[in-house]
């Protein structure tokens, strides 16, 4: 393991993995759901609560300037976490969903026309499949996917082949949440724009394991929700281009999003708010800050190295058990800290059940990628997940437990 990443030091920063949790040692493998939550953050949102609670933008007294300061000074911290050019390019949203779903109205119902492409992965998550699907169908346009090879990842030659002069849109994960593939992304990207389309990153599972630049990436919008990356569910963000947000239309109507109000027309404020119409949730936006600051403390290269080298222990480990299937590419450092893989005569919904006996909480089902499933010819997968607070010791006791579930149905091993 990395020897300079001291891992029990950060694991007493989480008070949920400090005590038994239904009688039992948690270990908590489901991070690619939702992370746990440091002390800092929760501290944060007492703070909020208990000094400065008051509506933003709303009012001209102490604690509605120092509420409406709070979530100006979130939005900043956003701005330097992906090194966006300016702050009023992010726009905080209630989750990645929501964010997708105001790109698709936004943009995609306004400037994709009929017989357009879309083009997405086969592996998308449903919240950046099914609004493009809307799309299409509203429009007229044709939505188009990419395919994984045998090792689940997507070849150059799906991306040279589908991402033509008909694309105007392209949108993509840079972390299967399903498989843990990390796609090509940045040339997916420089091929969408050699065709003159916008193109999208859902970064809702990378965001909390590796640096994301979008500068770099050059990244027309970009997606993740805040619970991914520690902070409170209900906070996320939709990093757009100055020029492109100007241009679009809001999807969301009401308070604060508006300059002038008439009785037959109205204008729009300026970015970010017209997109971000009613009462903002400011508790969750500054415990989004607070997450940033964490990881900023602990170092996301740090994060990234020690996440590895757990996925490599277990992988190793899951390895040599005959009657387990592990689904993604074979090459490790194609992956994220997801493992996504079957027992064999036992169903996935079994599996987590057993393994919670033991305090072992992991994922079972389709993770939100039926397509995916689909292509693969399989109905659902476990899935266990790993991030900063885990241990070698963890994965020992998920291993442990992984051996005992065939006999608790009777196979014997």
């Amino acid at each position: 393991m990395n020897k300079d990443f001291d891992v029990l030091k950060y694991i007493k920063d989480f008070p949920v993995l400090n005590k038994e949790v239904n009688g039992k040692r948690l270990v908590y493998l489901d991070s690619a759901a939702t992370a746990q939550k440091p002390l800092s953050v929760i501290n944060a949102i007492k703070n909020y609560y208990e000094n400065i609670n008051a509506n933003p933008h709303r009012g001209a007294y102490f604690l509605s300037t120092a509420s409406t300061e709070a979530h100006d000074n979130a939005r900043k911290t956003i701005k330097e976490f992906l090194n966006a050019k300016y702050s009023e390019e992010i726009i905080f949203t209630k989750g990645a969903t929501e964010s997708f779903n105001i790109i698709a109205q936004s943009y995609g119902m306004n400037f994709i026309n009929a017989n357009d492409e879309i083009v997405i992965s086969i592996s998308e998550h449903h919240s950046n499949l099914i609004p493009w699907q809307q799309v299409a169908k509203a429009k007229g346009a044709v939505l188009k996917y990419l395919y994984l090879d045998e090792n689940g990842e997507i070849p150059i030659s799906e991306i040279e082949e589908k991402i033509t002069s008909k694309t105007k849109l392209v949108s993509i994960t840079q972390m299967s949440n399903a498989l843990g593939t990390i796609l090509p992304v940045k040339e997916i990207i420089k091929r969408a724009h050699e065709v003159g389309a916008v193109a999208c990153v859902d970064a809702a599972q990378s965001i909390a394991h590796m640096a994301v630049d979008v500068q770099d990436l050059d990244a027309d919008f970009l997606v993740f929700s805040g619970h991914k990356i520690m902070s409170p569910m209900g906070i996320g963000v939709l990093y757009g281009k100055k020029h492109l947000l100007n241009k679009m239309t809001p999807f969301l109507f009401g308070g604060d999003m508006v300059e002038y109000v008439y009785e037959q027309d109205t204008t729009y404020a300026e970015l970010p708010y017209k997109f971000e119409g009613g009462t903002q949730n400011v508790e969750a936006a500054i415990g989004l800050q607070e997450a940033i600051k964490y990881i900023n403390h602990v170092g996301i290269d740090n994060i990234e190295n020690h996440v590895q080298q757990l996925l490599e222990y277990a992988h190793e480990k899951l390895s040599q058990l005959e009657v387990v299937t592990i689904y993604g590419p074979k090459e490790l450092h194609k992956k994220g800290g997801v493992i996504s893989f079957n027992i064999k005569d036992v169903h996935p919904h079994d599996v987590s059940t057993i393994l919670d006996s033991y305090g072992v909480a992991i994922r079972s089902g389709n993770h939100c990628a039926q397509p995916l499933m689909r292509y693969m010819n399989i109905n659902s997968t476990c899935r266990a997940s790993f991030y900063l607070y885990n241990t070698k010791e963890d994965v020992d006791i998920f291993i442990d437990s992984i051996k005992n579930v065939r006999r608790w149905l009777g196979y014997g091993s």
